[in-house]
């Protein structure tokens, strides 16, 4: 009566100490206490606050124009058959906003990589 409830039980228990197991077996640092987290394991290179170049702030702004776009576009095509054509024209009028950052990127220079 209850064995396929029991079969379940059984194979998420040894998927979670295979996995935990693999875990084990494949870490880089046996203590996770030593290293930082945010290294998976990795001893550090460089200092965690240490600057990057200048030229990487216009590249981030240009990826968040574009992030961001893509973040407004799926609940967007979820309801534009309903809106209809204001739907439309508001997406365009947003599409023109982030066009002229991604315009202005350009002009700085954010898309030249030597």
């Amino acid at each position: 009566m209850f064995w396929g409830m029991l079969v379940v039980l059984a194979v998420t228990l040894v998927g979670i100490v295979g996995l935990y197991a693999l875990s084990r077996a494949s870490a880089v640092v046996r203590d996770p206490l030593v290293t930082p987290p945010y290294t998976s394991g990795w001893l550090p290179e460089q200092h965690a606050l240490s600057r990057y170049h200048a030229r990487y702030y216009p590249v981030t702004l240009v990826f968040l124009a574009f992030d961001v776009e893509m973040l407004f576009m799926y609940p967007w095509a979820a309801v534009v058959a309903r809106m209809g054509v204001d739907a439309v024209i508001e997406m365009f009028v947003f599409l023109g906003v982030l066009l002229c950052g991604v315009v202005w990127a350009w002009r700085e220079g954010a898309f030249r990589w030597a």
